[in-house]
Parts: structure tokens; sequence; C-alpha cells
């Protein structure tokens, strides 16, 4: 029998096939002397992104699906595949830098405590990217991500989006974002693959918390540094972005606060965007970006014809 490889990277794709192939190809860079295995799973992109993952990275295990699987599950048939000692989620639409895979592997052999390590996440210009939070509040579900963000108190954001802690130093923290995630793969069969009940978003939160719960620390380690190319494949489809982001923090309150918490937030969020719609329509007949208006009125239209209720809820 072979032994198994150090790290199994799994990559779930849709339609960005040429950021894939820069981050494969990052991939065969940055792996150093570590034996990797790479698993792409493919959600039925229009763009050739299997074609050319067979043809140019034999060395890759692709998973070519009929249908667009979400990230969640999408994640978990590559999971189902891996055999590496340790597993690491990483968006297509990242390049790894230097070290930072054989970084964050060594981290998690001298740290047998800790169940995730996320690297910090660089934007295309080099700045830090926010990449680490602490568990949201009811509060902070109110305001982040919707059109009371500016009116928050400073306090509220900033220990959401641990911004009092540095930038450049390792530290514990409650969840990393999903781009860039590395586990052991004996955390992850005991605490499970991610709830594919969200389609996209709060899949990684729900997962970091399920292991912080089971006793595992979360680390931010910015050793470890990866390029991120935020929301390329979510940006395709914006109305679908707006309904998916609300259902998945929908469904993580009521899945660990109460039905009364998520209820309210819901009834709060169909408000919002009743509210916007309104707005934008006003602002459309007075012909201020009329085909922007356009655009915002049929997404938030969209949005409250959907209702908003998750999976489970």
């Amino acid at each position: 029998m072979s032994p198994s490889p150090d790290l199994s990277i799994i990559i779930v794709n849709w339609n960005v096939r040429d950021l894939l192939r820069a981050c494969l190809l990052s991939i065969e860079q940055g792996r150093g002397a570590l034996d990797v295995e790479v698993i792409v799973v493919d959600s039925a992109s229009g763009d050739g992104s299997a074609a050319m993952v067979s043809a140019d990275f034999p060395w890759v295990t692709l998973i070519a699906c009929h249908e667009n699987v979400g990230f969640p599950r999408g994640n978990n048939l590559g999971i189902a595949k891996a055999n590496g000692r340790y597993i690491l989620l990483l968006n297509p639409d990242t390049a790894v830098l230097d070290q930072a895979l054989s970084t964050m592997w060594t981290y998690l052999q001298n740290h047998a405590d800790v169940g995730i390590v996320g690297a910090q996440l660089l934007n295309g210009d080099g700045s830090v990217q926010s990449s680490r939070r602490r568990f949201p509040t009811l509060a902070t579900a109110f305001f982040e991500s919707t059109w009371l963000e500016p009116l928050a108190p400073e306090r509220l954001l900033t220990r959401y989006y641990a911004r009092d802690l540095p930038d450049d130093e390792s530290v514990d923290v409650d969840w990393v974002t999903g781009a860039c995630m590395m586990a052991p793969k004996a955390v992850v069969e005991t605490v499970g693959g991610l709830d594919e009940a969200y389609f996209m978003y709060s899949e990684e939160l729900d997962w970091c918390r399920r292991i912080k719960d089971a006793g595992w620390r979360i680390v931010y380690l910015p050793a470890a540094q990866i390029v991120h190319y935020v929301g390329k494949s979510s940006e395709q489809a914006v109305t679908a972005r707006h309904i998916n982001f609300q259902r998945a923090k929908l469904r993580y309150f009521r899945k660990y606060h109460s039905r009364l918490a998520a209820n309210l937030l819901r009834l709060f969020l169909l408000f919002s965007y009743a509210w916007q719609l309104v707005l934008e329509g006003v602002k459309g007949v007075l012909g201020h970006k009329r085909p922007l208006r356009r655009q915002r009125v049929s997404a938030y239209w969209a949005v409250l014809r959907s209702g908003l209720r998750p999976a489970g809820y």
C-alpha cells in the first residue's frame, strides 16, 4: 500500500477557468517537498474549465459534476476522495505564494490542538484582506452586510471583524474565511464535512464553529500568504448571491441561536430589501442611472419573491 500524501488540496470551481489555471500553476510552484494531491471539483462550468484541467494538468484528480453543486457539497465530494493526512480547502481564485503550503502544514504538525489554520489573504494589490472573524451575535447580523452597516456601533464591527487583532501575528480566532483553510484529516473525520444545507456563504463559519465546539483551536497564520481575487465566481450571479448570502445567515442563526432569532432577522431582511427596492425605483423614475436601478430593482424583487427561507428552516 502506498503511503498517504502529505496534503490533499480540494478546489471547487465554477466558471473561472483562467483563474483556476493560475491557481494550479501556483500550487505546482509552491508545493516544495510536500507530497501533494490536488482534487478539482468542477460544478458544471460552461467555460471549458473541466477540459482545461484534463488537458493541461493530468496530475490533478478531476470530479466533473453535471450541475452546480455549491461550495459545501463540492468540497465534501473532494474530501470523500482525499487521501492526504491534511486537507486544504482552497478557492480557485487564489494564488499560493512562496512556502505557504508547507508553512501551514508544518504549523499543524507542531500544534496538535489546532483544528483549522487559515493563511493571511492578500488582495491583488498586495494589501491585507480581512479574513478572520469572531462569531457573529444577533446584533451583528442586523448590521453586517445590510444597509444599516454604516450606522453600526464601531465596537460591534471591530469585534466581529477582529480589527483589534494584529494582521502580522498568529492569533486564535473563532473562524476564518473559506478561501484557504487547512485541517488535519483526523479532525474532519471527527466532526464531519461541511453542512450541505448551505449552498454558498457561512459554511466555513458553521464548520469552524463545529470544530471549535469539539475542542480544537482555530488559528490565523500570517506567515503563510495567499492572494485571493475576491468573489470571481459569485459576481457572475448577483441575484443568487443576495439570496444565498442571506439564506445562509438565517440558517446559521436558526441552527446556533433560535427559531425566534432567525424569524426576527428574516423579517428585518425582507423589510430592508423592500425598502431598497422602493428607493431604487424612485431613483430610476427620476432618471438617475436607470440601467443600474432596473438591475437592482429586479434583483431585490427576486429576493423578496424567494422569501429567504433557507434549507431546514
